[in-house]
């Protein structure tokens, strides 16, 4: 579904503050991969993601999803067969629109628009299926505006935007750093439900070991721009966090910013 070949980024090339933030980067997610990413501040995690999104684009290589070379294309472009979930809750949705009318816009993603903007009353019917999945009584709520819903509330909401249109690619990028410990759990199990149900192929950014291993069914590990640690199926399930623990500190990579 998603293939990485020999990218490269640098920021700043050629001055003082010069970064190589990813180098020769080779990934092949497969159709219904959900893969976990975890690594140290600086890693290269987000920066990879962003280059997925388009927006940053590559130094060197390709980027291929489903077959399409996204290489070079405007994160407008590729918007139409991803769907993401960012790390500040206040993004991804509009807030002084009703949540009817986000999830409206969610819906014709990569459709041609008319001038007229209604929403019919099966869309709506649908809506309020969708949001009960949620459980969170926002089905009752369709059209109040987003702005007036918690961080929470409004992180499953665009999780549920991310993947109305089953996406090609899913991209979350830590969705619930900033969350308290409840809320990021319900989110995640939203996340797993959403994934699972309908086959999505994921690419999760983490600082949480403990999620990165419960979630998914790959972990891939970042240093430095690079990917040194790749693990699947029955292996990955054998890990602890101790083997993770282990293997950052043979790099010497640990991050404080990293949750054990």
């Amino acid at each position: 579904m998603l293939e990485l070949k020999n990218v490269t980024k640098t920021f700043n090339p050629g001055t003082i503050t010069e970064k190589k933030a990813i180098r020769g980067v080779d990934l092949v997610l497969k159709d219904g991969d959900f893969v976990t990413v975890i690594g140290g501040n600086g890693a290269g995690k987000s920066t990879l993601l962003n280059l997925i999104a388009g927006v940053h684009y590559t130094d060197t290589g390709s980027i291929t999803l489903d077959g399409m070379n996204l290489t070079g294309k405007p994160e407008y472009v590729r918007a139409k067969y991803l769907g993401r979930v960012f790390q500040d809750p206040m993004m991804g949705t509009a807030a002084n629109m009703e949540i009817e009318e986000n999830l409206a816009m969610a819906m014709r993603r990569g459709k041609k628009r008319g001038l007229s903007w209604h929403i019919k009353n099966s869309e709506k019917l649908l809506y309020k299926e969708k949001l009960s999945l949620l459980d969170l009584g926002l089905e009752n709520r369709m059209t109040a505006k987003v702005g007036l819903l918690s961080g929470g509330q409004r992180q499953a909401l665009t999780l549920l935007m991310a993947t109305l249109q089953k996406p090609k690619l899913l991209l979350l990028d830590e969705h619930t750093a900033a969350l308290d410990p409840k809320t990021a759990k319900k989110v995640l199990e939203l996340t797993e439900h959403f994934v699972n149900k309908d086959h999505l192929t994921t690419f999760m950014v983490t600082h949480n070991m403990k999620d990165a291993l419960r979630y998914g069914n790959r972990l891939i590990m970042m240093m430095e721009g690079k990917v040194v640690f790749d693990v699947s199926g029955e292996e990955k399930k054998k890990l602890t966090v101790e083997d993770l623990l282990e293997k950052f500190n043979a790099s010497g990579d640990v991050s404080d910013k990293l949750v054990f």
